[in-house]
């Protein structure tokens, strides 16, 4: 009779650690599958906001351009000139599908590695007006190159002195913190340079663009 106790002590025994056991691994396997439906949830949210981030600007300017060809010792000169119109549109972008970073599963960490530098595009529409030339010094093809350079040259100071760098990198700032929005609502970390980011404002300080 006590065999028989023992016996039937020992098959539960054994039964429960089985019960056990599979309760375990069925927890572990719910586990990782949180795991798995979390990074899905990052993965796409990078996705969503991995895309061409442009801000538009439009520039005018009035230039007077002169050249003087001089002859019999500076006796003589023939001078070409003319009055130029400037209306440029201007894009500064972001191209956030070239953004790199790296998702740690284990410590639940996203860290953004690479920024990617804006992108300016400068689209001058040069219109001449008032044209004075001579046959002895016409405008000619090196005198549109010039005037072109010069013409970007001079767009490029005034992008630099405006607030369209600013308000690009403030859109890009807003499309960064959608991350940031996920990470935290979801227990995750968001880090950059070393340092976890945890307000806007923190993001908008810690990106070096």
């Amino acid at each position: 009779m006590q065999n028989l106790i023992k016996r039937i002590i020992g098959i539960g025994v054994i039964v429960l650690l089985i019960v056990l056991a599979f309760k375990y691994c069925q927890f572990k396997k719910d586990d990782d599958s949180g795991i798995d439906y979390n990074t899905n949830l990052i993965q796409q949210q990078i996705l969503n906001v991995g895309k061409l981030v442009v801000t538009e600007g439009h520039f005018s300017e009035v230039i007077t351009y002169k050249n003087q060809q001089k002859y019999l010792m500076n006796m003589i000169s023939f001078e070409k000139k003319a009055l130029i119109v400037v209306n440029a549109n201007v894009t500064v972008a972001y191209d956030l599908h070239k953004m790199k970073y790296d998702i740690d599963e284990k410590n639940k960490t996203i860290t953004i590695l690479n920024i990617p530098k804006e992108e300016i595009t400068i689209n001058p529409d040069i219109q001449f007006y008032d044209v004075e030339q001579s046959k002895l010094n016409p405008f000619t093809g090196d005198d549109y190159n010039k005037i072109n350079k010069s013409v970007k040259a001079n767009l490029a100071k005034k992008i630099e002195n405006s607030t369209l760098k600013i308000n690009a990198q403030n859109r890009l700032i807003s499309e960064l913190s959608k991350i940031l929005i996920m990470t935290n609502s979801m227990g995750w970390k968001l880090q950059y340079n070393g340092k976890t980011i945890e307000s806007e404002t923190e993001l908008n300080q810690d990106l070096k663009l």
